[in-house]
């Protein structure tokens, strides 16, 4: 039996990082990256890897310590053999995986910013078109599903995959994105019913049920079906609401190189947390010191820690949680 068997996403990765651009802010407080019309760039650094919501978590939950497989959907051509072997090295199971002769990996470009953070080109490719025909139902022998961001076909997948979760005792973390978040309440209640986690950042939690403070974010959130819930707000903090209490972790002052992946590595290590301990405090601080962690270098899963590392900074570089209980 594995520990998780993650779903989602996967993808060859292009970090391209440049000076010449400019930030210009539209409206309130929203920024874009401005590149010359016509303009030849030249690139300061380019960097491959492998990434996608669903390998990343993989990976971080394998370095963890957790018997790990991968549910996803690719090509069969190099891209998909880059992942396949990545995944393999970090010790993932990859007999799960769909690989189809029709099918194209998925691909992105992450232009890195001057102020080190990414505006990201995605290609989702197969990624999008998982059936759950295609699945061995049977080999999803696991203790819990860590569900990445899907779309098209392969969410109507997750979510039956949430009900045979649920069907199996098994539990169901979410993991998701602006992408599925912007469809809102409606078009989520059947997948958002089966949730045991849900991890979102708060532009994500504001797309979903609407703008507010980060209590009332939880609670509208968690009303929705999930146990828990939650939210990350950049530096200032992560917030989760669990039976009737708000847990307040604060982020360290560290210096960021580039952000891709720090919600995978807070998400997964979060679960790890709960699995190990079944602690929320002790799950804060694990996945915020492996956030923090992964976005002091470039790449998804760069830096991501094995436990003892973890461990290790943790006694270091303590994060701080405070407890609230929201009294509703």
């Amino acid at each position: 039996m594995y520990d998780v068997i993650t779903v989602g996403s996967s993808t060859v990765d292009v970090f391209a990082h440049t000076d010449y651009c400019e930030m210009v802010e539209v409206g309130k407080g929203r920024e874009y990256i401005a590149y010359p019309v016509g303009a030849k760039i030249l690139i300061d650094e380019l960097q491959f890897t492998c990434g996608g919501g669903g390998t990343n978590t993989a990976v971080s939950l394998s370095r963890l310590g957790h018997k790990v497989a991968f549910l996803g959907k690719m090509g069969i051509m190099e891209n998909s053999k880059k992942i396949v072997e990545a995944l393999k090295d970090e010790k993932v199971d990859t007999s799960l995986i769909v690989r189809s002769g029709k099918g194209r990996t998925g691909y992105s470009v992450i232009l890195d910013s001057k102020k080190h953070d990414r505006t990201i080109l995605v290609y989702r490719g197969s990624n999008n078109d998982l059936k759950l025909n295609e699945i061995k139902l049977k080999k999803l022998k696991a203790k819990w599903f860590f569900l990445s961001t899907m779309m098209e076909t392969s969410f109507k997948t997750l979510e039956s995959l949430s009900n045979y979760a649920v069907k199996n005792n098994i539990g169901v973390m979410l993991n998701i994105s602006s992408y599925l978040a912007k469809k809102g309440p409606k078009f989520l209640r059947n997948l958002l019913k089966n949730i045991d986690i849900i991890v979102l950042n708060k532009e994500e939690a504001c797309m979903m049920v609407g703008k507010g403070d980060i209590k009332k974010l939880l609670v509208k959130i968690h009303k929705l079906g999930p146990k828990t819930t939650a939210i990350t707000d950049g530096r200032n903090g992560v917030y989760i609401y669990h039976e009737n209490k708000m847990y307040i972790g604060m982020p360290n002052n560290i210096k960021v190189v580039e952000t891709t992946g720090a919600g995978d590595a807070f998400a997964s290590s979060f679960l790890s947390g709960i699995m190990r301990k079944n602690d929320i405090e002790f799950a804060v601080k694990l996945g915020m010191t492996n956030a923090e962690s992964v976005i002091q270098y470039h790449g998804a899963k760069e830096k991501l820690l094995s436990y003892n590392e973890a461990l290790k900074i943790m006694k270091k570089r303590p994060i701080k949680v405070i407890k609230k209980k929201l009294g509703l």
